[in-house]
């Protein structure tokens, strides 16, 4: 047995007759995860986070042919017998197994990943690989191989090849909601899953930037400690005055654009049937290869996930900010629509810096728009935030109730904050001018030689969307006076 391999067998049986779980061990959040870590760490002083990583892949049962063949096993088979034991015998493994190992129930419900204090959710599983594909290149002095296939590329490969019948629309995702935000418990799909739901995706961007990250550390720096590592990422705090503007630190509500800057230089396409040659391979299974339909499954999806993942910005839905029921019939759109009219709450005055702050300021203004101006929803089609989100209002298909005799022509966004003498956040109007309204003309909710114009340019009674604000869209792109 090596001496790396000594350390993490005494590891893992302190670790898993020892750790006896953290407080709130049944939450599904990124708080508990983070905090079990820590413990695990507090218990064990001077862990190796690439030790740790690997008995949570261990817990998981994630020891399968491809990540074998990038990473390794998890353990040796010298002690293989006891460290079971150990497992079987501890409290804590229900924790990590269930936290850990990704699968999603006939009734919809996707397990294996935790609700993040910015909205999303993350599945742990490539999250996890690609921090360990990092540390190991870390540790070994190497390139962080297997890195893109262990993350997303075998999801999204095989998730395109078995859906390739269906609309290129469908062969990625869903989303969901959860039961609770304050104490999430079970995660329920909008939909029928693909193998690459959202929360993989996420997880899998994730992992690439923190397995990036770990790896292209200076040789001379040992790696952080994994919980530390972790809440640097998830549990950032943004100050008023910039918001994300501030934040030159990896943090998650970026996970798009850093993803994109990591993953876009690479051939995708020659990335993700390389990896499929080697799922194929490793399964004894090469004349897959065969069919002729694979390259244009591949392409086609390919072009959904950029457009879907990295054009777009992501979008809080309305089950996750807490929204109230329609209250009467909602009425189609006739799409596309021709203007996009921008707003400012202006109350909320406040730009909001989190998700529970958007959240509320959500509910606040539907709840407003609902009981004091009798509407049957909140009015606008999209809320802007300063925490990196964009929050679904009626949403793409939906007449809003925000740009009084032009619901029926365009789309009504608007940024939360007053913003009469302030602007808001470079990085809220960047998701507001390039990615909402690319992602728009993309899924035709848009017209491509859509107007842009200000609340007040078409209704006489208001100074919306501030005089601030105004003058800043005078300069977009599609303005028109």
């Amino acid at each position: 047995m090596t001496l790396f391999g000594l350390s993490f067998f005494v590891l893992a049986l302190s670790f898993f007759t020892v750790y006896s779980g953290p407080t709130g061990v049944h939450l599904r959040n990124m708080e508990s995860f983070i905090q079990a870590v820590q413990q695990v760490e507090d218990s064990n002083p001077g862990l190796c986070p690439l030790a740790l990583v690997r008995a949570l892949r261990k817990t998981a049962g994630h020891d399968d042919e491809m990540t074998i063949h990038f990473l390794g096993a998890s353990y040796s088979i010298a002690y293989a017998e006891v460290l079971e034991k150990a497992i079987l015998n501890a409290s804590s493994f229900s924790f990590f197994d269930k936290a850990i190992h990704h699968i999603v129930t006939d009734y919809g419900e996707e397990r294996g990943v935790v609700l993040a204090p910015d909205g999303t959710t993350v599945a742990l599983a490539p999250l996890l690989l690609g921090i360990e594909t990092g540390l190991r290149a870390k540790v070994e002095g190497t390139p962080p191989v297997g890195m893109f296939p262990l993350t997303l590329g075998r999801r999204l490969g095989l998730s395109f090849l078995s859906l390739q019948d269906f609309p290129p629309s469908n062969r990625l995702g869903p989303n969901g909601c959860w039961d609770s935000v304050e104490r999430p418990k079970l995660f329920k799909l909008s939909r029928p899953a693909t193998l690459a739901t959202d929360a993989v995706i996420n997880g899998g961007m994730d992992g690439v930037i923190l397995g990036m990250d770990y790896s292209n550390l200076p040789a001379s720096e040992q790696p952080q400690a994994l919980s530390e590592f972790l809440k640097g990422y998830y549990s950032y705090v943004l100050h008023e005055e910039q918001g994300l503007d501030d934040i030159t630190s990896h943090v998650s509500p970026r996970r798009r654009e850093i993803s994109r800057s990591i993953l876009e230089p690479l051939d995708l396409y020659s990335q993700v049937m390389e990896t499929l040659a080697l799922v194929w391979k490793l399964e004894k299974t090469e004349w897959i290869a065969l069919d002729t339909g694979v390259g244009k499954a591949v392409k086609d999806g390919l072009q959904e996930f950029v457009n879907k993942f990295w054009v777009c910005p992501q979008i809080i839905p309305r089950c996750q900010w807490g929204a109230k029921a329609y209250q009467s019939t909602p009425i189609p759109l006739s799409l596309p629509v021709q203007f996009l009219y921008v707003h400012h709450t202006y109350e909320p005055s406040s730009p909001c810096l989190s998700f529970p702050n958007c959240s509320r300021n959500m509910r606040a203004m539907q709840r407003f728009h609902q009981e004091d101006r009798g509407w049957s929803d909140i009015g606008y089609s999209f809320v802007v935030g300063s925490d990196g989100y964009v929050y679904e209002g009626r949403g793409w298909k939906y007449l809003g109730t925000h740009t009084r005799g032009h619901n029926s022509i365009g789309y009504g966004v608007s940024i939360i904050g007053n913003y009469t003498a302030a602007l808001p956040s470079h990085h809220a109007m960047d998701l507001l001018r390039h990615r909402l309204v690319q992602c728009a003309v993309d899924r035709g909710g848009l017209a491509a030689n859509f107007t842009i114009q200000g609340h007040r340019q078409v209704v006489n009674y208001t100074s919306c969307p501030g005089d601030a604000f105004f003058s800043e869209i005078r300069s977009w792109e599609h303005f028109r006076e």
